[in-house]
């Protein structure tokens, strides 16, 4: 049986328990998904202080797939109703016209009760959500969407190496990824600690194996990296701090430091990057962590331009 802490569920021992996605169709190239890919057809619902949104936004970013799928940005700071267009002129989206993401969200599923979360990606026609399910998103935005690709793009999820990519993904989202996650929202010791030992286990294993090759599976940016950088990225200015993940921070490893640098670097990544968006939201939304709702003026965050010396 799960219980809610800090707006989000726990197990019965005080473990963070993370929500299933609930919606999980596939956007597919021939569309036997029953949803095919074409150019302005869905609109990528997005918070840029999310993580998870942050992925698809970078991958959509960097194979030029700006002009085939919109982007919608919300408010960070959620309200009761969850995620608000308040970005916008009128506060409303103003493709899909709705002024929370929940209106899609209901539209599609009168009974939905749980939390309304980013990425999303909805049928701009109907005004429903094809998916909420953020680990396919990305991998579909590479295979799914090839055509539509500009010419020059990465092969991010390269069919040569996905196994090994999907070796390093699993680890990365249950330590890393999620495991801030368990750290931060954990409502009782034990499972607190489990989770700090197990990110900062994972974090040493990852820093060895990128002393002797710049990206994780060797010479070429992919998929696996970018769902690491959107952790590392948001490390010392939320997750160290807020999320009790205090061992070291990023900026103490030099490894990691120098890789997140690097990939920071790469063009189409940093100016996705909103620093402001993050602290915001994290800070002034969790008020159980954060009673006071304040915002910290740190860390000095100049040192992501400096050069990482990994290339």
């Amino acid at each position: 049986m799960a219980t809610v802490q800090f707006g989000k569920e726990t197990s019965e021992r005080g473990a963070f328990v993370r929500q299933a996605n609930r919606f999980t169709d596939r956007i597919t190239a021939d569309g036997s998904s029953g949803w095919r890919a074409e150019p302005g057809r869905y609109r990528l619902v997005v918070c840029l202080a999310c993580p998870w949104a942050h992925r698809a936004v970078i991958v959509r970013r960097l194979l030029g797939l700006e002009d085939a799928i919109s982007l919608a940005v919300v408010d960070p700071i959620r309200d009761e109703k969850g995620w608000r267009f308040t970005l916008d002129n009128g506060d409303r989206d103003p493709v899909l016209g709705i002024e929370y993401l929940s209106e899609a969200y209901l539209k599609s599923d009168p009974e939905f009760a749980g939390r309304f979360t980013v990425p999303s990606i909805v049928d701009v026609e109907t005004g429903k959500v094809v998916t909420n399910d953020y680990p396919q998103i990305t991998l579909d935005l590479s295979t799914q969407w090839r055509e539509f690709h500009r010419p020059g793009a990465p092969d991010l999820y390269p069919e040569d190496k996905r196994a090994e990519i999907d070796a390093l993904i699993e680890p990365i989202f249950h330590n890393i990824n999620n495991g801030v996650y368990k750290a931060g929202f954990a409502g009782t010791q034990e499972p607190y600690e489990e989770a700090f030992d197990a990110l900062f286990a994972e974090l040493d294993r990852l820093s060895a194996r990128l002393e002797n090759q710049r990206y994780l599976v060797g010479d070429q940016l992919t998929e696996v990296d970018i769902r690491l950088f959107t952790t590392l990225v948001r490390f010392d200015a939320v997750y160290h701090g807020h999320f009790k993940c205090n061992r070291n921070k990023i900026t103490e490893m030099p490894v990691l430091w120098a890789y997140a640098r690097d990939v920071f670097q790469t063009p189409g990544i940093g100016e996705t990057v909103n620093f402001d968006h993050i602290k915001r939201h994290y800070y002034a939304t969790h008020g159980a962590i954060n009673p006071t709702l304040i915002v910290p003026k740190g860390p000095d965050l100049s040192g992501w331009s400096e050069p990482h010396g990994r290339d």
